[in-house]
């Protein structure tokens, strides 16, 4: 009865333990939450306190936004801070410098940014080129985080400086995502679509709608499917890997190796819908598609056709025998090589024409192999066969495979070998040519034809 508690108690803790390792392991593979930050640039230049429907400008947007910020208090894994210009200095003079990063990035900082809106006080000028590269800087490195300015102002550049520039050096060197610009009044849409995503709120409800609909699109991702056709239309291919390059800067966003769900239909991606993208899928050879756009809360479908069939190298009918011996693969009329096939294995090629180049000895070359869609195309070449060149001395020469009366170089020996080399070659008729080193005169060349036979070893001797 004992023994049977004691048992019983140890396949407890047993399986507690491993529930523990198992959700340890869990727990180690969850890759971390992307961490959303948001930086608000707030224009106070002199133009803001200008009568607006209700209220001053001023007032209206620090009402409207601070009743945004307050709908984020619950918002995980997201950082605000607040930049503003045109506050510090008195118009006129102008001062191009009057820029400052009032709150910098925090959780939770909500009270904070709104308790900064309500002491500021419109005086200056309208610095946003230098106000979008000091906000460059307000973000601190970060490998998972998204970065993205809310600009709202009434007004253009009054500096001479170039905000289009600016906003694409920094979507270039990936440190923010294409901005959002809220324009108070008026529409500036000409003088900000270069700079990032414009809406125009030209009045009370519309800036509120605008703000509403920046803040949902720079929070929620939205999904994506992407749909690899085969040869008839439908998306039935499978299991290779997708990444999504951002169209404009060039970085890798995402790798994604397509799946099917319990469905049988493509999986569903949950991405950044604020992000262009380039997806490449990893086919033999690649297919891509660019400048996808998606919809923010939209389910949108992204369209590759990539169909497929197999390759299979054998040789003498065997999948297992000479693993290592390899084959180029290119696309008909092709130099670029599409991949290096190890004999013995299939590999997925998009439907074609391809060319083969066998490295074995002599070359084999197989032009036209066809590939269909989910079939598998089989290439076959003969078992070789083993040449044991065997020399007296060391010397220079060459082997040579006899095609009638044409004689094609297949290997050069190697000169301080005196003994013997063994080369796998390909059945068929050769012609050794040698000369001893220390021979003085050429009439002392050597010449020997001898046959390879499929699975065999031939002993070639070269004396004098």
């Amino acid at each position: 009865m004992i023994i049977k508690k004691i048992a019983h108690i140890a396949l407890l803790l047993l399986l507690l333990l491993s529930l523990n390792l198992y959700a340890q392991f869990q727990q180690e593979e969850e890759p971390p939450p992307t961490i959303t930050r948001i930086l608000f640039v707030f224009d106070a230049s002199q133009s803001m306190y200008g009568r607006w429907q209700s209220d001053v400008k001023i007032k209206i947007a620090q009402k409207l936004l601070s009743n945004v910020l307050d709908s984020l208090k619950n918002v995980d894994n997201l950082e605000l801070a607040l930049r503003v210009y045109g506050h510090q200095k008195h118009y006129p003079p102008q001062d191009c410098d009057d820029t400052r990063l009032e709150v910098p990035f925090a959780r939770h900082n909500e009270d904070r940014i709104k308790h900064r809106l309500k002491t500021l006080t419109p005086k200056g000028t309208t610095p946003i080129a230098y106000s979008l590269q000091k906000a460059g800087k307000d973000f601190t490195p970060c490998d998972n985080c998204r970065n993205i300015i809310v600009l709202i102002t009434d007004g253009i550049e009054e500096c001479g400086g170039d905000p289009c520039k600016v906003s694409q050096a920094l979507q270039k060197q990936g440190v923010i995502l294409k901005p959002f610009i809220i324009g108070i009044g008026r529409n500036f849409s000409k003088a900000f679509d270069c700079v990032g995503s414009y809406f125009d709120a030209s009045s009370e409800q519309q800036f509120s709608k605008a703000l509403n609909v920046v803040i949902s699109q720079a929070l929620n991702s939205t999904t994506a499917q992407v749909n690899l056709f085969d040869k008839y239309g439908h998306p039935t291919e499978t299991n290779v890997n997708m990444t999504f390059y951002d169209n404009y800067s060039g970085l890798v966003k995402y790798n994604f190796i397509h799946t099917m769900n319990n469905r049988g239909l493509p999986d569903t991606l949950v991405i950044d819908p604020l992000i262009t993208y380039d997806v490449v899928v990893h086919t033999l050879p690649p297919v891509r598609a660019d400048s996808i756009r998606l919809l923010p809360g939209k389910h949108t479908i992204i369209p590759i056709e990539a169909p497929q069939g197999y390759l299979k190298l054998k040789i003498g009918g065997y999948d297992n025998s000479l693993r290592n011996l390899l084959c180029i693969v290119r696309k008909k009329g092709d130099i670029e090589t599409v991949n290096v096939q190890n004999f013995g294995f299939s590999e997925k090629y998009i439907l074609g024409l391809y060319d083969l180049e066998v490295l074995c000895l002599p070359r084999i070359y197989i032009n036209d192999v066809e590939i269909l869609q989910s079939s598998t195309t089989i290439v076959e070449i003969p078992v070789p066969g083993i040449a044991v060149i065997k020399k007296t001395t060391k010397g220079y020469g060459s082997l040579y495979v006899e095609r009638g009366n044409i004689l094609e170089w297949v290997f050069n020996f190697r000169e301080n070998m005196p003994q013997q080399e063994s080369l796998i070659l390909q059945p068929g008729k050769y012609r050794v040519v040698f000369r001893a080193k220390y021979s003085d005169d050429s009439i002392y060349t050597i010449e020997k034809s001898f046959r390879v036979s499929s699975g065999r070893t031939t002993n070639v001797k070269i004396y004098n």
